[in-house]
């Protein structure tokens, strides 16, 4: 059976992948799914980079604004409703642009990866929730080292959510993950620079842009709505900010550890797209964006 055809866009965030995105589908016909674990929330807009109206420039963005905050979204979530979606877009003979910067979320639709499917227990997640990050990561060392070293020690979110399934399913995670057959031929594509201190400024001069869009009082208006809300508390551009609107932190404070941990993201991004040899990188600072997107058209068009 012949492989049905999509188009994957990774890299680092603020390497130019949605604008990418948006001309490739402008020039092949196409429709795109965002592959990011933060834009799927309602009200999450400046800190997530989620693309306006505007900025979609007319192209349909799928997977934007599905959810609300205080709802559970799981990666098994995200690749039935990635699925769906492509089969949709494939049956008008449009071409499906996967694009964004959520590794795991690639890796379980698209590649060779495929996560047990366990539902939430919210016995397991209250007892929990109720523990610091180190205890929890401590434990996750214990009861699956081989995982443990592919999460941060500060996502909470993923450290319960993979306690979780240990406890559910009474073995390693890293044992139940099964290893799939991709139905679809993916043309990757990255963008990156070898030059990591470009890339950092890149990101550097976003977090400014945000904090000219209003970042700050989104970041407040969410937490008096919501409060210690897990989903806040584990998002790049908002967690930062509790110990402000706290009194703990000063504001200067607060803006550098948001840079701070953006481009620690950035790094971890890095190291897991590297890990997929079938993408081809483009590097941002030696050819300019307008040029990778000719040249990524160009292949395009040679595979459609």
């Amino acid at each position: 059976m012949k492989k049905q055809k999509l188009i994957a866009i990774t890299g680092p965030s603020a390497s130019g992948k949605t604008k990418l995105a948006i001309e490739l589908a402008k020039e092949l016909n196409g429709e795109i799914i965002s592959v990011d674990s933060r834009q799927i929330y309602k009200e999450l807009d400046i800190a997530t980079a989620k693309p306006t109206i505007d900025e979609q420039e007319g192209i349909t963005h799928h997977l934007l604004d599905i959810i609300d905050v205080t709802q559970e979204y799981t990666v098994a979530d995200f690749t039935d409703d990635a699925n769906k979606i492509i089969k949709e877009i494939l049956s008008k003979d449009k071409v499906p642009i996967l694009s964004g910067g959520t590794g795991l979320y690639f890796r379980v639709l698209l590649q060779d990866f495929d996560l047990p499917r366990v539902a939430p227990d919210k016995n397991i997640r209250l007892e929990l929730e109720q523990k610091s990050s180190t205890d929890l990561y401590n434990m996750l060392l214990e009861l699956d080292f081989e995982l443990a070293k592919k999460i941060h020690p500060n996502n909470k979110v993923k450290i319960i959510r993979a306690l979780e399934v240990i406890k559910t399913l009474g073995v390693p995670m890293s044992m139940a993950q099964k290893k799939k057959s991709s139905p679809f031929s993916t043309l990757w594509f990255g963008l990156n620079s070898a030059d990591r201190d470009f890339i950092y400024n890149r990101i550097n001069l976003r977090v400014d842009t945000m904090l000219s869009k209003g970042l700050i009082k989104e970041a407040e208006n969410l937490f008096k709505k919501y409060g210690e809300n897990k989903i806040l508390l584990s998002t790049i551009g908002y967690q930062e900010f509790y110990p402000y609107f706290n009194g703990v932190k000063d504001i200067d404070s607060c803006i550098e550890l948001l840079k701070q941990n953006t481009r620690r993201y950035a790094k971890r991004q890095i190291s897991w797209f590297n890990a997929n040899k079938d993408i081809n990188w483009f590097d941002i600072k030696s050819v300019s964006l307008d040029n990778i997107q000719k040249l990524i058209i160009k292949i395009c068009n040679e595979k459609f």
